[in-house]
C-alpha cells in the first residue's frame, strides 16, 4: 500500500522496514527536538514525551494543506533506572555493553500519532536478557559498526542477537517500533493494514 497520508516523523530505517512489514510505505519527514531528559523524568513519561513531541513537531513543519497523519516514535533502553542514550564513542559503546552484560534490562518505547482529532500515544515495555558477554566481543561487536547509532549500543535485529538469551515483550518494540501499538494507533484513525492488504487483492 502506497499511503501517502502517512507520514513517518523519523530517519530510521528500521521503523520504515517494520512499516513496510505490515504493508505500508509512508512518507519520511526529519525531526530534529531536543532529547534531553527533564529532571526527575520516568523513562516511560521520557519516550512517550519525546514520542509525542517528534509528532507533533512534524505536524507543525508541514504547510497546512499537507497536513496528514503523522507517526513518530522514540526508544530508550533502561538499566537499573538509567536510560542508556546512543553511545558517543567507542569507549562509552563497550561500557554499555559491558553493564548490560549477564543483566536483564527493559527497552522502552513510545508510539504516536498525530491528526487533525489531537495526538494519541502509546508505550511498549519489553524485557531483555543479556548472557555475560566476553570483553574481545564487545570489541568485535563495536568495530562491526552496529552499535554506533543505537540506543543501548546494540541492534536487537542484527548480530546483537548472539548476545540475548531471552526477550520478554515485543520484538518489533525493541527494534524501535511496537507494531501491535502501532496498528491500535492506526485503525483508529482509519488505516487499517489488514483491511488495505486485503483490498489490493
Amino acid at each position: 500500500m502506497q499511503c501517502q497520508s502517512l507520514l513517518l516523523a523519523s530517519a530510521s530505517p528500521r521503523r520504515c522496514e517494520l512499516l513496510r512489514q505490515i504493508g505500508l510505505e509512508p512518507q519520511v519527514i526529519a525531526t530534529n527536538v531536543d532529547e534531553s531528559r527533564l529532571p526527575d523524568e520516568a523513562p516511560a513519561t521520557y519516550v512517550e514525551r519525546l514520542a509525542r513531541l517528534k509528532a507533533e513537531t512534524a505536524w507543525q513543519q508541514l504547510p497546512s494543506g499537507r497536513r496528514g497523519t503523522v507517526l513518530a516514535a522514540d526508544t530508550a533502553v533502561v538499566l537499573d533506572g538509567e536510560i542508556f542514550g546512543k553511545p558517543a564513542d567507542r569507549s562509552e559503546g563497550l561500557e554499555m555493553l559491558a553493564r548490560l552484560s549477564g543483566r536483564t534490562h527493559e527497552v522502552l518505547t513510545g508510539v504516536a500519532l498525530k491528526t487533525t482529532r489531537g495526538t494519541d500515544v502509546r508505550v511498549n515495555v519489553s524485557q531483555v536478557t543479556f548472557r555475560a558477554l566476553l570483553r574481545d566481543e564487545c570489541e568485535a561487536y563495536w568495530e562491526s559498526g552496529e552499535a554506533a547509532d543505537k540506543a543501548g549500543g546494540y541492534a536487537v535485529q542484527g548480530l546483537a542477537a548472539l548476545f540475548i538469551s531471552a526477550i520478554e515483550g515485543s520484538f518489533s518494540g525493541v527494534m524501535g517500533l511496537p507494531l501491535y501499538e502501532t496498528a491500535e494507533l492506526l485503525r483508529a484513525a482509519g488505516i487499517d493494514p489488514l483491511t488495505n492488504l486485503r483490498a489490493r487483492r
